[in-house]
């Protein structure tokens, strides 16, 4: 029988980290949006670029990994395809299954919006002084570890 280990209640001191560390988090992201491709919606981004990440995917698969309602992942897959952002195509093994695959168009967009994010921070990171730059490297490793269950 496995031991488990009753569950601790935060500090307050961990508390307190926890939401400067997310509302810092939030508004970064939403600076981030704001920066991306204009040209498409958040959610239609979100998808393409999950699509190209983990690609090629049925529409169910891109609905379960974006946590959307599959009628909702319809539609916003059907405007990526509009656009040529994406295309269907038919599974091998499966005739009756649609794959979705991000198309060049598509992987020129994604390009071209985690270019403009990544011009917007590196901007920022500019700015910072040679210790805060430090800082950042150090930490960074723990954030990633923070965020590591969330893109497997």
């Amino acid at each position: 029988m496995p031991m488990t280990t009753p569950m601790t209640t935060p500090t307050i001191l961990e508390t307190d980290l926890a939401s400067r560390l997310r509302f810092t988090v939030m508004r970064l992201a939403r600076r981030l949006r704001q920066t991306g491709d204009g040209d498409a919606t958040l959610s239609q981004l979100s998808a393409l670029s999950s699509i190209d990440h983990r690609g090629p995917l049925t529409l169910g698969e891109v609905a379960a990994v974006e946590r959307v309602a599959p009628p909702s992942m319809t539609r916003i897959v059907s405007r990526l395809e509009e656009r040529g952002l994406v295309s269907r195509e038919v599974d091998a093994a499966d005739r009756r299954v649609a794959r979705v695959r991000t198309t060049a168009e598509g992987k020129r967009m994604l390009e071209r919006s985690r270019n403009k994010k990544t011009a917007y921070l590196a901007a920022r990171i500019d700015k910072l002084s040679d210790n805060e730059r430090g800082l950042l490297q150090q930490a960074l490793p723990v954030i990633e570890r923070l965020m590591g269950d969330i893109d497997k």
